[in-house]
């Protein structure tokens, strides 16, 4: 679960507030704030894990156009669609992957 957790905050397409809740849960492991920020964490998580729909709405969008910029972003809902088509529910860049691997896993963290 460590590593997962580790592996999530070095992911570029990591948010800074998903790193933050991934930093202080891994400093509090073993301490009396260790299942308060378990559970922060897991929330923040279940915040940002984004669906495979959410992603191409997003990409389709004027804000992901600004983000990606136009032919990006174009490419980013084509890959999401590739996605859906094959199956998938969420996004795969890195920080999904590592946010779903995570929550799989979320009662070891809740404890």
């Amino acid at each position: 679960m460590v590593e997962k957790v580790k592996e999530l905050m070095a992911s570029v397409t990591c948010c800074k507030e998903a790193k933050e809740a991934a930093k202080s849960w891994l400093d509090a492991i073993g301490t009396d704030r260790e299942a308060e920020l378990a559970k922060a964490l897991i929330a923040e998580l279940e915040e940002d894990l984004m669906s495979v729909d959410g992603l191409i709405a997003f990409a389709d969008s004027e804000a992901g156009a600004q983000v990606f910029g136009p032919e990006k972003a174009k490419a980013v809902a084509a890959h999401g669609r590739e996605i859906k088509e094959a199956g998938g529910k969420y996004c795969d860049c890195p920080a999904c992957v590592a946010v779903a691997a995570i929550l799989e896993m979320k009662e070891e963290i809740l404890g």
